[in-house]
């Protein structure tokens, strides 16, 4: 006679959960920060402004003049304008979300009838019904598919999703899990300046819309487009610091030298990077590929880390190297968000 927990081992996945395929989206305005654009004073004040910290010259927006000139308490210093930014979003997050899925779906390059799991990140806006389940709607999922809302993470988010993904992935047996972090970072946070409140110029600055869309395979691993194994996850707080939090996630592994494994870290600002590498003695070029991050796109919120694993993943290829990683077996992705909080996920590539 067949035991509970044989019927129960039956479900189960016998393999890691596995990143299969990503896909990114940004939004489609995207303004030269050389040539001052004639959205509104303080707009054009912010792009110059930028030239100072970034390399690159551009920076993706969804707002556009038009959009303003619509709602202009969006632009005026503590204007009401609640209501107009949730209209937008509820409508503009699953629309964004949907344009990622599909290419990390195409990468995939299965039938999205086989996805059997949603999980949905975001903190632009609230929504009933949710944000998951406008995306089932949108790319046409199973009515089966198993949903996941997960709002208002902040940016730790994406290490959150992950976290669930892998949960999911390795407790259901040919679990095919999507991934979705979507975020309208600049129409929430974007205002007026008020007075000579330079600081708000800069943070905004950074903010740009976002989506990144991950597919996640366990057990079977006869699909092509092989990432990384999702191998360990730490849900901390920064009152253990970054080294413990470390040392206690590769213990088992016996690996002490955080130069010998490649990073995933959220790139919430310069000073954020600059203090990793300070404080566990990292070479610069660990952080290469949060760094580039920051530089093409700022702080996207939630799904940096799943950007900053796609840049990774290419340029390992380009350059020939043995794995995704940079070459190297073990890795690390870490999500910082507010409190602080830490998402701290080991990686296989």
């Amino acid at each position: 006679m067949v035991t509970i927990d044989e019927i129960r081992r039956a479900k189960r996945a016998m393999g890691p959960a596995t990143v299969l395929a990503i896909g990114t989206a940004n939004p489609s305005n995207c303004y030269d920060q050389k040539v001052p654009i004639p959205i509104i004073f303080f707009v054009s004040l912010i792009m110059n402004i930028k030239l100072n910290l970034d390399q690159k010259s551009k920076r993706d927006f969804y707002l556009t003049e038009e959009i303003l000139k619509r709602n202009p308490n969006i632009c005026e210093y503590n204007a009401p304008s609640l209501n107009i930014r949730q209209e937008i979003m509820t409508v503009e997050v699953p629309k964004l979300g949907k344009e990622a899925a599909e290419k990390a779906i195409n990468e995939w390059g299965q039938s999205k009838s086989k996805i059997t799991h949603l999980v949905f990140c975001t903190t632009s806006g609230v929504d009933i019904p949710r944000a998951d389940y406008q995306l089932t709607k949108l790319l046409g999922l199973e009515s089966s598919v198993k949903r996941f809302m997960m709002y208002q993470q902040g940016c730790f988010g994406g290490g959150t999703a992950l976290q669930l993904d892998k949960d999911i992935a390795e407790n259901n047996k040919s679990a095919r899990v999507l991934v979705v972090c979507s975020e309208l970072a600049n129409l929430v946070c974007f205002r007026s300046p008020y007075g000579t409140e330079l600081d708000v110029l800069l943070v905004f600055a950074t903010q740009t819309l976002l989506l990144n869309s991950k597919n996640t395979i366990t057990g079977e691993l006869s699909e092509a487009g092989l990432i990384v194994h999702i191998h360990k996850d730490n849900s901390l707080l920064i009152s253990k610091n970054i080294e413990k939090i470390l040392v206690e996630a590769f213990q088992t592994l016996n690996i002490s030298d955080w130069n010998s494994i490649f990073w995933v870290s959220h790139p919430g600002g310069p000073a954020i990077l600059d203090q990793i590498e300070l404080k566990l003695g990292l070479k610069l070029e660990k952080l290469k590929a949060s760094r580039n991050l920051l530089s093409d796109y700022g702080n996207m919120a939630s799904a940096c880390v799943f950007f900053v694993l796609d840049e990774m993943r290419k340029t390992s290829i380009r350059e020939g190297l043995g794995t995704t990683g940079e070459g190297l077996e073990w890795g690390v992705l870490f999500g910082f968000g507010s409190a602080l909080t830490i998402e701290a996920i080991v990686l296989r590539s």
